[in-house]
């Protein structure tokens, strides 16, 4: 393609286009139309110059030009209540059911390699020795030591927000860092498996495991099974920079970066409840059963809220994803 040709043919449709975003909202309704007609053509027009003869200077005006007539016909729109009741109740959900091919292998697996650490730990005084002198270890199990105390150690409610904050953390790092091939989130989840690990084969070698669980299970289901979906997303994100599917890649990729963002907010919401639990039913007088059964009835009802409400919003077409009048226009792809 002549580059000049072309934007001789077309310099005065991009001139025409321009002059009427100017105008915005006094234009009649031919002119309306005109806008409409001339935003479509452009973006074409830019497509064909970025596959055929890519000058930077005509691609940054023509794609600015293009964003503006975007703007213009769709107009702004602001975020309402509704859009935070909908991503609630429909987006969050059906993303994470939609990923559960992802995260449900992720727990297993996840959860396997905790127990194998575990009980390496706890058949091996060898390897007991070589995390801490045998005076640390008692101090650390046994009854009243700092495995008991770390959960009432500062104030409920300082306590459950800094859990909350770590955690939102090491989640939106395994939705982020996804794009990395899924290594980093893989590392990040080992190293959790690995403190879990430590925790259980220590006191299942003091012959406390019944407490440790006790006090982890109240509140680990959920936080666990947040940051098993965090990962789970992280790694959905990572293999679509490998196999992006039907789309191009970089379609596919703001799909699933859009979705994970979405994802991070919702699993901040349920990482604070996993915090709150954390922070005043773990370290309570309330008995094991009854802590457990706290944790219990929240992992069910947040399971129940993924399955029924998501799989609900799966199957009728909800991905997670923006709006598509929220969404950057795709540019249509010269053949």
């Amino acid at each position: 393609m002549d580059l000049d040709v072309f934007v001789t043919a077309h310099r005065a449709e991009w001139d025409r286009l321009d002059l009427l975003i100017r105008r915005g909202r006094r234009l009649t309704g031919a002119e309306a139309d005109e806008l409409v007609a001339l935003y479509q053509s452009t973006a074409t027009h830019l497509s064909l110059i970025q596959s055929t003869a890519p000058d930077p200077q005509l691609v940054g005006r023509l794609t600015q030009l293009v964003a503006r007539a975007r703007a213009t016909v769709t107009g702004a729109r602001r975020a309402t209540w509704r859009d935070a009741v909908t991503f609630l109740a429909a987006g969050f959900p059906a993303a994470v059911y939609r990923s559960r091919h992802w995260w449900i292998p992720t727990a297993v697996l996840s959860t396997l390699v905790a127990a194998i650490i575990g009980w390496w730990i706890g058949v091996n005084p060898d390897v007991q020795s070589s995390i801490a002198a045998p005076d640390e270890l008692r101090a650390m199990t046994r009854p009243g030591g700092e495995y008991e105390t770390y959960y009432s150690s500062h104030p409920a409610t300082s306590f459950a927000a800094q859990v909350w904050t770590n955690n939102a953390r090491a989640a939106a790092l395994c939705l982020t860092l996804g794009a990395f091939l899924c290594l980093p989130v893989i590392w990040i989840l080992f190293l959790n498996m690995l403190n879990l690990g430590v925790g259980i084969g220590l006191m299942a070698s003091a012959g406390r495991l019944d407490t440790f669980l006790g006090l982890v299970l109240p509140h680990g289901l959920l936080e666990l099974t947040a940051v098993f979906i965090a990962a789970g997303a992280g790694m959905r994100l990572g293999w679509t920079v490998i196999d992006p599917g039907p789309l191009s890649r970089r379609a596919a990729l703001a799909q699933q970066g859009r979705a994970a963002l979405g994802m991070a907010i919702g699993l901040a919401v349920v990482l604070f409840v996993s915090g709150v639990i954390e922070g005043f039913v773990t370290p309570s007088d309330l008995p094991t059963w009854a802590r457990i059964g706290i944790g219990i009835g929240a992992e069910a009802l947040f399971l129940g809220y993924v399955y029924v409400l998501g799989g609900r919003a799966a199957r009728a077409g909800e991905h997670g994803d923006l709006d598509a009048t929220d969404r950057s226009a795709e540019l249509p792809i010269a053949a």
